[in-house]
């Protein structure tokens, strides 16, 4: 008998072309695509990617991958954890094979370790000593994984372990931080509820200076906005994501009780916080139109 390797393949959430080009197996031959069907293929890759891709099945994922605590926080009290109400709240759908699997979304959000399926969601978290890139100063460095609210708390405390906290005493001691939490918090729950998850292997990057701090999101603009607009207009990328982040408590004492309130006043409240504590508006910039940059600058000594 001759031994026999069988390859199964999980369809793909994307378009991969092959140094060669586009191509598809056709019987045992692969043959290069025509313009037509490679038209059509964007055009249905793009209806799950750009439009509702938090709601794209993951491949390889299944029901009993949720976690249910995680889960259970998006139902009511009385609900019961059964299927109807998983495809409800679109945490689970019906692949083109009619085989429930979770969607980005749930698995973001309800499984307790999403970089199984999505290795690129998450937030890398560097320090530096000075105000410039270099490994020779780097006092702390973290790779923040797990659900996205699991995310976003991590990496504040991550900024609150390294910020710099000046004294100053007038009448009395009062202590000046490095950067404002409320806007830090701000710009990574935005960072995580609207970049491209799309984008694979792009991850969120949050950098600490001595002067600022610096967060890259993947992914352009959404709806035609510019880094000007950002706190004149509102647009959702992720709009099951940012539902399912405004079911999540925040924090305490940062001014929300959910990580989102839907009402695009996180950055009016950034450029506040920053103007108040650093004297100067935060800058957002776009990098080759495919990454957001925003840099939140350092309180100045009193």
């Amino acid at each position: 008998s001759v031994p026999v390797i069988c390859i199964d393949i999980a369809r793909s959430l994307f378009v991969h072309k092959s140094p060669g080009g586009y191509f598809r197996r056709i019987g045992s031959s692969k043959r290069e695509m025509a313009a037509e069907f490679l038209a059509r293929l964007f055009q249905e890759r793009s209806q799950s990617r750009v439009i509702r891709f938090d709601e794209s099945v993951v491949p390889r994922t299944l029901p009993e991958h949720l976690d249910e605590e995680l889960t259970r926080r998006f139902l009511r009290e009385d609900a019961e954890l059964t299927e109807d109400t998983l495809h409800k709240l679109r945490i689970v759908a019906a692949d083109e094979e009619d085989v429930v699997r979770l969607t980005l979304a749930g698995v973001l959000l309800c499984t307790q370790q999403p970089q199984q399926w999505m290795p690129h969601a998450y937030i890398q978290a560097v320090s530096y000593a000075g105000e410039r890139t270099d490994v020779n100063y780097q006092t702390d460095a973290r790779d923040i994984e797990g659900p996205l609210d699991e995310q976003v708390a991590e990496a504040l405390h991550f900024v609150r372990r390294n910020m710099l906290v000046r004294a100053t005493k007038v009448t009395a001691r009062v202590d000046q931080p490095q950067f404002s939490e409320r806007a830090v918090f701000e710009a990574l729950v935005n960072a995580v509820a609207h970049r491209d998850y799309s984008m694979g292997g792009s991850r969120v990057r949050l950098h600490m200076f001595g002067d600022r701090l610096e967060l890259y999101v993947p992914g352009a603009l959404a709806n035609t906005l510019s880094p000007d607009s950002l706190h004149l207009r509102q647009a959702n990328r992720n709009e099951l994501i940012v539902s399912l982040l405004a079911r999540c408590p925040a924090p305490a004492g940062l001014g929300r009780t959910h990580l989102m309130d839907r009402r695009g006043d996180g950055v009016p409240i950034i450029r506040e916080e920053c103007q108040q504590l650093a004297g100067r508006l935060p800058e957002y910039s776009l990098i080759d139109d495919s990454e957001l940059r925003l840099v939140i600058w350092a309180a100045q000594p009193n």
